[in-house]
């Protein structure tokens, strides 16, 4: 891989290297899928050297603070290790790309609009530890508390590629901090998750099949709130769907962050319609529709968190909601890896 790497690395570094700009755009593809994996294996590899020098000190005077360094370093390199072998999971298409995240509140009212607010802050904590960055491209917060639906965006190598195992309806049950009376309360929340498409794929927009809507921004989160009409809502017609932005400080901004979100929208909307005739055709079935409920959070009348597609559970439910959520993904991306080996991706 390092040599395929530098191989490309020499191409991009050729004078007429953006003469042909679709070309380029496949080499830069390429190489940043390679990076993903050489950088990280570079570093491990860095560490392992240095482990060995302090074994070496160590060996000649044994040093406390040097052992404990030595065993800090070993931690590293087996966090490292592992996230190399978790990413050996990701072979889709597109599971290096950034992530369009959705999260909208379900049955339960003011209930569900805080549970999502709660899944917000899980996700949060889990895109920190990733060292991956958020943008916030949408937030409509709940009529009395919590958030009624946010969308943003997740930058960060392979971030769809492990988000999109969220996809699905995420069930809460614990005594409602809303009821006087204290009684146990059942919630509902939806996780969209999509990929950030390249601007050169190819979907095609016709400007007239669109609706576009401005209006005043509202909700937290926006320094700009209630100064213009600057936020912008896009109703593409022949599909009726809906994509609106408000973050931003530009009416032009918002439009195109709004556009991004529509394109990559109808793009896996396209990709879906494809995928349904090849299942079809085959006679494959897909037991992990969107809707299903895949995972539950029960804090009362016992601790557990359960996925319901892999039966991997955990009753420490305070270090799910702070974003340790990697063994649920783990499951998931494992068990779609095996049930793809059954299913055809191309026609004969």
């Amino acid at each position: 891989m390092e040599k395929e790497l530098a191989a490309l690395d020499e191409v991009m570094a050729k004078h007429d290297f953006w003469d042909d700009q679709q070309a380029a755009r496949t080499v830069i593809d390429q190489a940043k899928v390679l990076r993903a994996w050489v950088e990280p294996w570079k570093r491990a590899k860095k560490a392992c050297g240095e482990v060995g020098s302090i074994l070496d000190l160590l060996e000649m005077e044994y040093d406390e603070d040097m052992a404990n360094e030595l065993k800090k370093e070993f931690d590293a390199i087996e966090h490292d290790l592992h996230k190399l072998e978790f990413k050996k999971m990701l072979g889709g298409e597109h599971d290096i790309n950034n992530a369009i995240f959705t999260i909208h509140s379900g049955a339960g009212g003011t209930e569900a609009c805080d549970w999502v607010s709660m899944l917000n802050r899980m996700y949060q904590r889990w895109v920190e530890n990733q060292g991956f960055s958020i943008k916030i491209t949408d937030l409509i917060p709940g009529e009395e508390a919590g958030i009624k639906s946010i969308t943003f965006i997740v930058e960060g190598e392979y971030a769809f590629g492990y988000l999109k195992a969220e996809k699905g309806v995420h069930r809460l049950v614990r005594i409602s901090p809303f009821d006087s009376n204290k009684r146990r309360h059942t919630s509902f929340a939806s996780v969209d998750v999509i990929p950030e498409v390249d601007e050169e794929v190819d979907i095609e927009i016709d400007e007239k099949d669109l609706r576009i809507d401005t209006y005043r921004s509202s909700g937290a989160g926006g320094q700009h709130v209630n100064v213009t009409d600057s936020a912008v809502r896009i109703t593409h017609l022949p599909t009726n769907i809906v994509v609106q932005c408000q973050n931003e400080r530009s009416q032009f901004k918002n439009r195109s962050f709004a556009m991004k979100i529509l394109k990559s929208r109808l793009f896996e909307r396209y990709e879906k319609e494809r995928e349904a005739q090849l299942m079809k055709e085959y006679g494959a079935k897909d037991d992990i529709a969107w809707g299903s409920q895949i995972r539950s959070y029960v804090m009362h009348p016992y601790s557990m968190v359960k996925d319901h597609r892999t039966k991997v559970e955990t009753s420490n439910v305070s270090a799910v909601m702070d974003g340790d959520i990697d063994e649920f993904i783990e499951a998931y991306l494992k068990m779609s890896k095996m049930r793809d080996k059954d299913v055809p991706k191309n026609k004969p």
